[in-house]
């Protein structure tokens, strides 16, 4: 593995997990704060099959490879790994995080791999979420053909 902990060094690995389907500011503000957190930033994806899992019928929007890509353009991102098991458990317990960060609306009891980098040294850190951006939200807008607020005509 590219960032393992003897390869590391001395650098501070951050890693980061979800589905990513349709970027906003919301996940731009989360990848980047993310990154200030230390030297690399890895993302972990979900894959296609994992994120109908998490959130149904018609996701994602975008597939797993374009969906990548997107993240893998990004300079704050120095990799992307997609996962096919329902959480990134695996991928954290192999790598082990300098920093695992999730978002703000995860409970801490929720972060997975929280035990296992917290165990190996590492710090869990909750970013807050940027109010009124999510996939979801956005898709509801297009189903509804409706604009967000504020947006001009």
């Amino acid at each position: 593995m590219r960032f393992d902990r003897k390869k590391r060094n001395g650098r501070r690995v951050v890693f980061t997990n979800g589905c990513f389907d349709l970027l906003h500011p919301g996940h731009i503000r989360l990848l980047e704060e993310a990154r200030l957190l230390g030297d690399a930033l890895i993302v972990g994806l979900n894959s296609d099959s994992s994120v109908r899992l998490l959130k149904g019928a018609g996701r994602p929007v975008v597939p797993e490879q374009e969906r990548a890509e997107v993240l893998a353009a990004l300079e704050c991102v120095d990799a992307v790994v997609i996962f096919f098991e329902p959480t990134p458990r695996e991928i954290i317990s192999k790598l082990l995080p300098d920093v695992l960060v999730k978002g703000g609306d995860w409970r801490p009891d929720q972060i997975i791999g929280r035990e296992e980098v917290e165990g190996a040294g590492g710090r869990v850190v909750s970013i807050p979420v940027v109010p009124g951006h999510s996939t979801t939200a956005i898709l509801d807008r297009i189903r509804q053909g409706t604009r967000p607020a504020g947006a001009k005509s």
